[in-house]
């Protein structure tokens, strides 16, 4: 029986031995018969069921109580990574150069649209190949308790889309998913030997990126849309700039590692580019969080596993040429002025290299800053969600749907998408799920680093480097997520996932199999089949999902190019217009009709349709965005007031009521009510309510219009005048209108020829063009036209 047992422990059993991928491949390097597959009939596991057949019937004292509850070696060791025939690394390494180093050269997709395609197509075929390789697979796999926490987002996320918002919820439910998927595969194949290439994928992605956000500042390369340059292909310098950052500590790993001259000079002129790059973005986050990683903890790493390090090795040319080459490349393209006409119209205040740019920015940083009051906004609307809803949250994915009820008194707009803020949006959204989530993470995190620091074993001392880095990436990665939202984004949330992956794969090389941590997962070859079957099942809807969101985005998109181009004619009610407005109207129904949850864009076409008269159709398409985004009062009013518009005083009224339930004291909640009650016969409560908003100074465009009308009629003159006046100091493009008016007031009714004369000289002077102001000269009274 002894002879036996170690038959049962030979190939087709993955402890001790290394499994070597492959179409299930568990054995020592290829020891295996019948081609390497220990799954095969007749080996491994099959003699080991075998075995055990024969111990029972002979009654061997194999079968004994006693000698079950005795694991063989095999049981308690934890499977080495899958590595021969496996793509499982190499897609992930294609995956991670390609996302920020790719994106669309029209405003047709959204940049982050396209990356997450890339992600997930990545994420999806690489788990299929590796399941579909492992079919046969009967040798358990790798299980860390880090795993646990995505998944219990994810189940958050799909429970949340019952109660809460459904879309929403499933968006952040295909999110964790993803992530989930990645973290498996990575702790699963990244072995010691392979980490270099997805190191190297990290790398060269962040340097194609920066080749774009640097083409961006010095020539104005304008092949992808931006927002904020320069941002390469991510739309916002922001984003750009948090996965930079995150990518420098394994772009400095690589240097250290380097033994040759070439390879050292390349790598150091590559690393300095990237810090370049994020320079010249100025985003503060990111700027913060590396000037830690370069100025303190790769220093330190350095120092501690010097001896781990090719670097240790090194002569004094190599370390000369390092140091130069990496010092020399930042000096000279950091001093590099932009090109850049955006740049350069606020270079007076940020300079016009990436040196000024980092620092002015940088030094920036303070409580009057406006960005940063904008997210104090955010985050203290969503401490009020935390305090009503601490245990459940408000749903997975639903605070730009919910933010409006907790919004300060007198707010109609959202003030943005996402909080800004990864820590507090968990919290709001998935509530107890949340805080535990992070509970674990950041326990998780500590004690991996105290681990990594204590532990001076010689096969931990190994690992220590690689452990450092990742650890260093995250904590560049969460520094960021304090003040933007890179969980979010497809680039950094997949750099979230490695990185962890990298910890998990690392943990189970050293053999911690506390229940906190790694552990074998019992695996049979049904659970492959059935997992590559779910993959196929997960790979066909991906594309469709993704030919969705495309056809959606081109249409909608599309729309409102359309719109803006017919606007910017200024003669939008020409008939030659019909045609174009036609088109653009059926692309965005087509694109509602896919998806009626583009809140960003779709809101756009509308605006247009209102400014052209057209409030019949601007209402259907508000209203496709409020089934959404159900407590947008901005757009809840525009809905009011296209009723009232189109005649429909009943459906404006009742918008109104809907309106003033959320917000009351809004200032476009008051403008309607005040013409709403003017269009109903209510006229002396519109007039006293529109003076009241004045005082309080809650009003908008349409208000004061309302105002001069209203006191017009009443004859209260100085509530005209005074509407007429703040218009016109507040929307320069009806300032000499709103100044003739007021004049006519002065001259007609108050009979103060010199404010008569002001106001019309000031008309006069603000007219645009020869036109508009001989139609200003026609509204001004003979008398008063000679004197001037």
């Amino acid at each position: 029986m002894a002879k036996k047992k170690r038959i049962s422990n030979k190939p087709g059993n993955a402890a001790g031995q290394g499994i070597s991928g492959g179409s299930g491949n568990a054995g020592n390097s290829g020891s295996n018969s019948n081609n390497g597959n220990g799954d095969s009939p007749g080996n491994g596991n099959r003699a080991s069921s075998s075995d055990a057949g024969d111990s029972s019937r002979n009654g061997s004292a194999a079968s004994s109580p006693r000698a079950k509850a005795q694991p063989s070696p095999a049981s308690t060791m934890l499977p080495t990574e899958i590595e021969r025939g496996d793509w499982t690394v190499a897609i992930l390494a294609f995956m991670v150069f390609l996302t920020p180093a790719v994106g669309v050269p029209n405003e047709e997709m959204l940049q982050d649209t396209l990356k997450s395609i890339v992600v997930s197509f990545a994420a999806v075929i690489a788990g299929l190949l590796f399941f579909w390789q492992q079919r046969n697979r009967r040798e358990g796999l790798r299980w860390h308790a880090l795993m646990w926490l995505p998944i219990a987002l994810m189940l958050y996320a799909l429970g949340s889309m019952v109660w809460s918002h459904t879309f929403l919820g499933g968006v952040e439910a295909i999110r964790w998913f993803i992530f989930s998927l990645l973290l498996w595969l990575g702790m699963n194949t990244l072995s010691r030997a392979r980490i270099p290439y997805l190191l190297e994928g990290i790398h060269w992605g962040a340097v194609v990126a920066s080749l774009w956000a640097a083409l961006q500042f010095w020539i104005d390369f304008t092949y992808f849309p931006q927002g904020p340059n320069p941002a390469s292909t991510f739309v916002n310098r922001n984003f750009f700039a948090e996965f930079v950052v995150c990518t420098i500590p394994f772009s400095a790993y690589l240097l250290a590692q380097s033994r040759g001259s070439a390879r050292i000079t390349v790598m150091a002129f590559t690393l300095g580019f990237n810090i370049v790059a994020l320079l010249m973005t100025g985003t503060r986050g990111a700027l913060s969080a590396m000037w830690l990683s370069l100025g303190v903890i790769l220093p330190v790493i350095a120092v501690l596993y010097r001896k781990q390090f090719a670097f240790s090795s090194w002569d004094s040319g190599k370390r000369i040429l390092a140091c130069g080459v990496l010092i020399a490349s930042v000096i000279g393209m950091g001093l590099v002025n932009t090109s850049n006409p955006k740049l350069l119209a606020d270079s007076g205040a940020l300079g016009t290299n990436a040196f000024n740019r980092a620092s002015k920015r940088t030094a920036s940083i303070g409580p009057g800053d406006f960005s940063l009051n904008v997210r104090f906004l955010m985050w203290n609307a969503t401490g009020r969600i935390i305090k009503a809803k601490p245990w459940t949250g408000i749903g997975a994915g639903a605070w730009e749907a919910m933010l409006p009820l907790y919004q300060n008194e007198g707010s109609q707009l959202e003030t943005d998408y996402y909080v800004h803020n990864e820590v507090l949006q968990l919290l709001a959204e998935y509530g107890l799920t949340g805080l535990l989530f992070l509970l674990s993470l950041t326990g998780y995190l500590l004690y991996s680093a105290w681990k990594t620091f204590r532990d001076r074993s010689a096969e931990a001392l190994v690992e220590a480097p690689v452990r450092a880095i990742a650890l260093s990436s995250l904590l560049a990665f969460l520094i960021v997520s304090n003040i933007g939202f890179p969980w979010r984004l497809a680039a950094t949330g997949a750099m979230f996932a490695l990185s962890l992956a990298l910890l998990a794969a690392s943990d189970a090389r050293l053999q911690k199999r506390s229940p906190f941590l790694a552990i074998r997962l019992s695996w049979k070859p049904v659970y492959s089949q059935m997992v590559a079957v779910f993959l196929m099942v997960c790979l066909a809807l991906t594309a469709y999902i993704s030919q969705q969101a495309a056809a959606t985005e081109q249409k909608i998109v599309r729309a409102v190019k359309m719109a803006l181009g017919v606007t910017q004619s200024g003669d939008y009610n020409n008939p030659k217009w019909d045609k174009v407005k036609k088109e653009m109207l059926t692309l965005v129904g087509d694109g509602v009709a896919i998806n009626p949850h583009y809140r960003k864009i779709t809101p756009m076409v509308a605006d247009e349709l209102a400014r052209w008269g057209d409030w019949k159709n601007a209402v259907w398409v508000w209203e496709s965005v409020v089934s959404s985004r159900p407590y947008i009062v901005a757009i809840m009013s525009n809905i009011a007031r296209g009723y009232a518009q189109t005649g429909q005083t009943d459906k404006a009224l009742e918008w109104l009521e809907r309106c003033e339930k959320l917000q009351p004291k809004a200032t476009s909640v008051r403008s309607l009510k005040v013409i709403l009650y003017s269009r109903n016969g209510r006229e002396p409560e519109a007039a006293k309510l529109a003076k009241q908003s004045i005082e309080d100074n809650l009003y908008d465009y349409d208000l004061l219009s309302a105002a001069y009308v209203l006191g017009m009629r009443n004859g209260d003159y100085d509530m005209a005048i005074k509407g007429m006046e703040i218009r016109s100091a507040g929307w320069a493009a009806n300032k000499s209108d709103g100044l003739v008016k007021a004049g006519n007031l002065y001259a007609s009714q108050k009979k103060d020829e010199v404010k008569a004369l002001a106001a019309f000289k000031a008309a006069i002077a603000a007219s645009a063009t020869d036109g508009e102001k001989e139609a200003i000269r026609k509204q001004i009274p003979p008398v008063y036209l000679a004197k001037l």
